[in-house]
């Protein structure tokens, strides 16, 4: 099968979040298992993209509504991320430092989106799936079905993944002139309450819907910000298919970021070796246990109580533990995390801002790995951590539920039920109780690298998912 993936993120290309980690492995995981799986992103200007050879393969233009553009599709030359890479560059729209965050973010995507469609259109042959990949992408489902100028694909299979529900893309119907011409009876395949929603137009439009866990499936039906009624509605086309890792990137016995590689025979030394090495940096004490955290500072991730979980941690152990922060967002949260850096600089640290290298490094070399998330569709950090040694603490929601066991129901981890400075203050107590009994924190670290959380089972089931398809 020829498996076309379009999304406005892609690990190593553009990253912002995990949904670039997901973009970046499915595809490689498909194509190991005899199928032809290509990415489609814009040409963002960071430094993967600036550093790769491209060809360009086409070139055109295109417009959304009486706004004229000119675009380009280039092609990574060296199949160096397992899998064809394509990016749409068009000038003064997709040539920017980040992926998101302009003001004319819905120009910008609308036009993505098209360019995108007109260039597959043209192809002499079709391919046997379109898969998207959250509102940057959920127009496409409307188009290929509704448009016009998009008849020769309007039988190609749509498949949208929801990575994030939260995050739905909407704007005004002043600007539904943008779209290529259709009929417009079907005008409310776009619409949820009174605007264009692109992520509820995809969930009406995709031939069958998934989620990147059973469990946050389930969640959303309760919690979609608005979209509840319509995924309960859409329910007999939806399923939860649980996100995996690409063990080739995230393998601490190869990882080129580490100070010292280590494996499931070594990973006493190998972690000690990185904790020294992660510790030295951040000026913390490497005897003591340390606790971390990784991610975007916002209230999804638990993030803006952060501080006062910090604080009451410190005050309860003193110099007794250490954490470390990585991660970037609300202005307010950070600010606040910073200043305990001048209350607890012995054995408190923040990176604020966003490191490949560093989170590497804090997987490697930490001990435990927080994450109160509110809303947690599936969560990547958990299963690093779990690759890497590193005991993750989690609020059961969503993926989160799906991949951690507490450790006392015999599991690997810890579990809270709330987002809440006290839930996860206990959580860490626990932690530290664990910490402090060598013979059962080894067990449970054995225990955890043994879990095969790769993409192979996950990558199998979406290509069932895209047969079922064809066969309709």
């Amino acid at each position: 099968m020829e498996i076309i993936h379009i999304s406005a993120e892609c690990y190593p290309a553009a990253k912002v979040g995990g949904l670039a980690d997901v973009v970046g492995a499915l595809p490689k995981y498909q194509n190991k298992i005899g199928h032809i799986a290509k990415v489609v992103v814009p040409a963002y200007d960071t430094k993967f993209i600036r550093e790769s050879e491209f060809e360009v393969t086409y070139d055109a233009w295109s417009n959304y509504g009486n706004h004229h553009f000119q675009y380009r599709i280039l092609k990574e030359k060296t199949n160096k991320l397992g899998f064809d890479l394509y990016l749409v560059h068009i000038q003064g729209l997709t040539d920017r430092p980040n992926v998101y965050g302009y003001e004319d973010d819905t120009e910008r995507f609308v036009a993505f989106q098209i360019a995108t469609l007109d260039w597959i259109a043209q192809w002499e042959h079709r391919p046997d799936v379109i898969h998207c990949h959250d509102h940057h992408t959920g127009l496409v489902p409307f188009m290929v079905a509704s448009c016009l100028k998009y008849q020769s694909i309007s039988k190609v299979p749509t498949v949208l993944t929801i990575h994030n529900a939260q995050y739905q893309g909407q704007f005004g119907w002043n600007k539904l002139y943008y779209l290529p011409a259709f009929d417009l009876w079907k005008g409310g395949l776009l619409g949820w309450e009174d605007a264009i929603n692109p992520l509820a137009s995809a969930i009406k439009c995709a031939w069958r819907v998934t989620t990147v866990s059973p469990s946050y499936l389930e969640e959303m039906m309760g919690n979609a910000r608005g979209l509840e009624s319509l995924l309960r509605q859409e329910r007999w086309k939806s399923v939860g298919i649980l996100n995996g890792i690409d063990s080739e990137v995230w393998n601490p016995e190869t990882d080129p970021m580490l100070k010292k590689g280590y494996n499931l025979k070594t990973v006493e030394s190998g972690k000690a070796a990185n904790k020294k090495a992660l510790c030295d940096v951040f000026q913390l004490d490497s005897s003591k246990p340390l606790f971390t955290f990784i991610g975007r500072l916002v209230d999804e991730k638990g993030a803006d109580l952060l501080p006062d979980i910090f604080y009451s941690a410190l005050h309860q152990h003193g110099d007794n533990i250490n954490i470390l922060v990585l991660g970037s967002g609300d202005s307010w949260v950070e600010g606040r995390l910073n200043q305990i850096k001048d209350y607890h600089s012995r054995n408190y640290n923040a990176y604020i801002g966003y490191n490949e290298q560093v989170s590497h490094e804090i997987y490697a070399g930490a001990d435990f790995l927080l994450m109160p998330s509110r809303v947690e569709p599936c969560g990547l950090n958990q299963l690093y951590a779990l690759r890497y040694g590193t005991v993750p603490i989690v609020r059961r929601v969503g993926g989160l539920k799906d991949t951690v066991v507490d450790i006392g129901d015999g599991g690997f981890g810890i579990c809270h039920d709330q987002t809440s400075v006290w839930d996860v203050t206990h959580a860490i107590n626990r932690a530290v109780e664990l910490y402090t009994d060598k013979k059962a924190f080894k067990a449970v670290r054995k225990t955890m690298m043994k879990i095969d959380h790769s993409w192979d089972k996950a990558a199998t089931n979406y290509i069932e998912l895209y047969q079922i398809l064809k066969q309709a």
